[in-house]
């Protein structure tokens, strides 16, 4: 299972004074050196905490992969073809919310999400729809000719300990129904060093895309340090048996 690195927090980190450190270049370059597969940045259309310079300083500098998540708009779609990103993962993004709330849409917009991954594909991107673990969004993902999905998490990260094990059967029947549509089946959100192992053995999810926790362990850690954990972590649930 591949490990994506979301470095946005180091950004939110430095908006927050209005200064030029911590750099999230510097987070990229640190974090694929310490065993990150892929970078993941989100450039809101608020530019919250990810700007387009950042994009393209990364993306210009790591050896990995860069998967750029993004909304349904012209303007996001126009930055990714100007980026060239190895992956774009189409995210909902609402001005309100203080992080994503849930997954994209596809069913009730299934022409304009076709002519992004058309658009995306012909130059050579690879694209992601973020979906929730539902049936018939995951039918939607198939009839656009999406190549992969990214399960959201976040329902299964935020459930209460007696409701967990529900949300975790919803992700597990989803993976493995995307799996078996030919979809690559990534996961992300919300997920941690105490919640990742169940996602972990999931043996129909290829890739996990973590951020929050892990730019807020490097606190106490370091980046390093952190990411060894969670791979460490991502490595024992994938290797013990149900």
């Amino acid at each position: 299972m591949l490990l994506g690195v979301n470095i946005d927090h180091v950004a939110t980190v430095r908006n927050a004074r209005g200064c030029i450190y911590p750099s999230p270049l510097e987070a990229a370059l640190l974090a694929e050196t310490h065993g990150a597969d892929l970078i993941t940045m989100h450039l809101r259309e608020d530019r919250r905490h990810i700007y387009d310079a950042d994009v393209f300083a990364v993306r210009n500098a790591i050896s990995t992969r860069l998967n750029l998540e993004m909304a349904l708009t012209p303007e996001m779609l126009d930055n990714a073809l100007a980026v060239q990103p190895a992956d774009v993962c189409i995210v909902p993004e609402k001005r309100q919310e203080i992080t994503t709330e849930g997954g994209l849409d596809v069913l009730s917009q299934q022409d304009k999400v076709a002519e992004y991954i058309q658009k995306l594909t012909a130059a050579g991107i690879r694209v992601s729809l973020f979906v929730d673990a539902d049936s018939n969004q995951i039918q939607a993902c198939r009839e656009v000719a999406a190549p992969v999905i990214e399960l959201h998490t976040g329902a299964y990260a935020d459930a209460a300990p007696q409701q967990r094990r529900l949300q975790l059967a919803r992700i597990e029947e989803a993976a493995h129904q995307a799996s078996e549509m030919g979809i690559i089946v990534n996961a992300g959100h919300g997920l941690n060093i105490h919640n990742v192992a169940p996602i972990a053995k999931i043996l129909a999810i290829q890739e996990l895309n973590i951020g929050h926790a892990l730019i807020a362990q490097a606190i106490f850690i370091g980046l390093p340090q952190a990411i060894e954990q969670m791979k460490t972590a991502i490595f024992r649930a994938r290797s013990i048996p149900y």
